[in-house]
């Protein structure tokens, strides 16, 4: 099973899973549960109704009360992670997959026609194959509800490149569909997202407000995330090792945001100055697997950040330098630093 960013998978027991990254273990799946089944559930599946876990934590909490054995700590990952077993999982969903059907279906929601649309309108502007483009969440799990909201994919740098140029241009044309988020609409998002990623609004508004990739679509809020191909992506599970190395706080300066796009997305940094944590050097880049932190900062750009702190050691060529992650607590943060 090729899965990457962006799928769902479901296991026997009913668990609707989301996949995280493109490198997973021989035989198993990294994913966190998604929509869990649940008698007080407000998602109506086919056989069951669903509720949806959010937090980190909170997934971690039903792991241990009912897939334990779906945590194990990766030695190569270096950290405790959910991987799911392949002779668990009896469904595969796809986001280009997911398209096709509401491209060929007869009858839609109205969620599923706006989702459409979308990807429509921005397929059409940004001149991309139909390949290349789907809709994944709760859309392609078949678990809406009426404040669902819409969540297409991108595959490919080329493709995404355009994407991302033409959301800018369709945001800044008066009668387009795609609305960047009023301050209203950002202090709701603000509300939602600081219960596991905590910073000021001030400075929430300055990295959230120039991303094109999120905001309204005809009254429905959408978060697009890009994906590099796997032909893109040529490394494989075991070719890098990362170990945690601590916690820290730092200041740098971003040198190359080209890969910022992308989940999982990249910084380069340099000038790092450590304010508090372990003084280890080389911290070369900040990473994220959280889509949040996308387009965070621009090349040029000073930044402040916090996160855990990983050894990065290539086996291929011996080659280390640390790196630090943002996402894996509502502590960690990148803000623009003046």
């Amino acid at each position: 099973m090729r899965a990457r960013e962006g799928d769902l998978i479901k296991t026997k027991s009913g668990v609707v899973f989301d996949v995280k990254g493109t490198i997973h273990p021989p035989d198993k799946i990294v994913a966190f549960p998604r929509f869990i089944p649940s008698v007080q559930g407000t998602r109506k599946g086919s056989d069951t109704l669903y509720g949806k876990v959010y937090s980190l934590d909170d997934r971690f909490k039903y792991l241990t009360e009912n897939h334990p054995d779906f945590i194990v700590f990766d030695p190569v990952f270096g950290e405790t992670l959910c991987e799911v077993p392949l002779n668990q999982i009896i469904q595969h969903y796809q986001p280009t997959e997911k398209l096709t059907a509401l491209r060929g279906a007869e009858k839609l929601s109205v969620l599923e026609a706006k989702a459409l649309n979308l990807a429509e309108e921005l397929k059409h502007k940004a001149d991309i194959p139909w390949s290349n483009i789907g809709i994944s969440g709760s859309i392609m799990g078949g678990l809406t509800t009426p404040t669902s909201d819409i969540d297409p994919i991108v595959y490919g740098t080329e493709n995404s490149n355009c994407a991302y140029l033409a959301l800018q241009e369709l945001q800044n044309t008066a009668r387009s569909s795609f609305k960047a988020y009023t301050t209203t609409e950002l202090q709701n998002l603000y509300d939602f997202r600081s219960k596991d990623t905590q910073m000021s609004f001030d400075d929430f508004s300055a990295v959230e407000s120039p991303k094109a990739f999120q905001g309204m679509y005809q009254g429905t809020d959408y978060f697009i995330r890009f994906i590099k191909e796997q032909n893109e992506t040529p490394q494989q599970y075991g070719d890098i090792y990362y170990q945690n190395s601590g916690y820290s706080k730092i200041h740098s300066i971003i040198t190359d945001a080209q890969d910022a796009l992308y989940t999982p997305c990249t910084y380069k940094l340099g000038s790092v100055q450590i304010l508090e944590g372990p003084f280890l050097s080389p911290i070369e880049e900040v990473v994220s697997f959280r889509g949040r932190f996308c387009m965070q900062a621009k090349a040029g750009e000073r930044i402040e950040a916090q996160g855990k702190i990983e050894r990065v050691t290539n086996k291929k060529n011996g080659n280390e330098h640390y790196r630090l992650i943002l996402g894996n607590k509502p502590q960690d943060y990148m803000i623009l630093w003046r």
